[in-house]
């Protein structure tokens, strides 16, 4: 199973991830592509295995993906502060991948329904989306 996690920005959230992620299962093979290098660093730090940076690998990581976790910015395009490109975004939303977004309402949308929790709650159910699929 190919677990691949898109962030942007500092990293922040898609390091949280690979940490949760590898605590729970360190066998699971996670690939981190950032929009920019801080990001792709701050999940490889955090124990990814694979990573890379820029629109090119998050469009051919999205082909061949089973499961896709990032924020919800990015299948839109000119989100993360313009780091998701039309490209990437259609790319990830027209992925056949098993899409988990978390998200985040600020940068110019509201997702009805969504509860203002905080960063750690949201990738402990991310983290329980994924174990129920393993």
């Amino acid at each position: 199973m190919k677990i691949t996690i898109i962030d942007g920005q500092g990293g922040r959230m898609g390091k949280a991830i690979v940490e949760q992620l590898k605590k729970q299962h360190p066998e699971l093979e996670l690939y981190a592509i950032g929009t920019n290098s801080i990001a792709t660093a701050a999940m490889l730090k955090a124990g990814a295995d694979y990573g890379a940076t820029g629109e090119h690998p998050c469009i051919v990581n999205a082909r061949n993906s089973d499961i896709i976790i990032g924020p919800i910015g990015i299948v839109f395009a000119d989100a993360l502060l313009g780091e998701i490109t039309p490209a990437i975004a259609a790319a990830i939303g027209s992925s056949s991948a098993f899409k988990i977004l978390i998200p985040v309402n600020r940068c110019g949308h509201y997702i009805v329904g969504c509860r203002d929790i905080s960063l750690s709650e949201s990738i402990r159910l991310v983290c329980e989306k994924v174990e129920s699929m393993l």
